[in-house]
């Protein structure tokens, strides 16, 4: 890899801070012609797709290229769960965050928090509470663990009006 393609790359980055999407794609579409491999290109394009052109096969491609391109690049490892989780691809989040689980340099407790997340999302919130119990475990950062705190608080409300809604079902039948 050259500089110019660096380079490009920041300018890409920029333009997407800067809401200047038309310009960041074809910048990342340049490297990626000039560099068909370069990871964080495909992992912005599937942002890009995703966040603003609403395309999710183009994106979960893009994201899937990056991981393939430099398995070591944490951030289309978080997109792409994001995007599982949107579509409500559930079974192809769990192993997703299986495969997460084996790569040093993605946060464990962002991936028991999407664990929760999809246990949240499925109604199933004895589990979300353990994942949301092993993000805590594993961050290291007093925010997160107030936010994840407040995922167990938020299960807990729900589990609770799951369980009284049964009670009234059972004194009408």
């Amino acid at each position: 890899m050259n500089n110019r393609i660096e380079e490009l790359y920041l300018e890409a980055e920029a333009d997407i801070r800067n809401n200047n999407y038309h310009e960041a794609f074809q910048k990342h579409e340049n490297i990626l012609y000039e560099e068909p491999t370069y990871a964080p290109s495909h992992n912005s394009l599937g942002w890009i797709y995703k966040t603003q052109l609403d395309n999710y096969e183009k994106a979960e491609n893009h994201f899937i290229a990056a991981i393939k391109s430099d398995p070591q690049y944490p951030h289309p490892y978080f997109h792409l769960a994001s995007l599982y989780i949107d579509i409500e691809k559930f079974n192809e989040l769990a192993r997703h965050l299986e495969k997460c689980l084996q790569v040093n340099t993605v946060d464990k407790g962002w991936i028991y928090y999407r664990y929760g997340m999809m246990d949240e999302l499925k109604a199933n919130y004895a589990h979300a509470i353990r994942h949301y119990k092993k993000a805590i475990l594993n961050s290291l950062s007093n925010e997160k663990i107030k936010d994840y705190q407040a995922d167990i608080e938020r299960c807990q409300t729900k589990q609770e009006i799951l369980e009284e809604g049964k009670e009234v079902k059972e004194n009408q039948g």
